[in-house]
């Protein structure tokens, strides 16, 4: 377990949770200027990765879900308009991410979790 005590397959599970949130925020601020309410899941996430029993799911099917997910948020990274980079969200503390603020992040934490799961095994 990782010091959030969660297994490999729940942080696996998390960053799957990670990529459909911030998929919906990458498409919606391309045709929104901000989303002054999107909602933030970050302090819900351990709600998420036990409603959805990340740790009983089938590994091939965990695995290939983040992969998929993942080869399309690639997609989506490289055809954003560039010309909507600033437009921004407000976080659950009322910070304003934008969206070249959140594909940088994204990848930063898709990179701190892998990085995680090497450790871990």
């Amino acid at each position: 377990r990782n010091r959030q005590n969660r297994t490999i397959k729940q942080i696996l599970g998390h960053l799957i949770d990670s990529a459909s949130n911030n998929h919906q925020r990458m498409i919606r601020l391309q045709y929104s200027k901000n989303l002054l309410f999107f909602p933030d899941y970050r302090q819900d996430n351990d709600l998420w990765i036990a409603l959805q029993d990340y740790q009983h799911t089938d590994w091939n099917n965990l695995i290939q879900l983040w992969k998929f997910f993942n080869l399309h948020i690639i997609q989506v990274i490289k055809s954003a308009d560039q010309t909507k980079l600033d437009s921004y969200w407000c976080d659950f503390e009322g910070t304003k991410v934008t969206l070249k603020e959140m594909i940088e992040g994204y990848l930063d934490h898709l990179n701190l979790h892998i990085q995680e799961i090497h450790e871990l095994i």
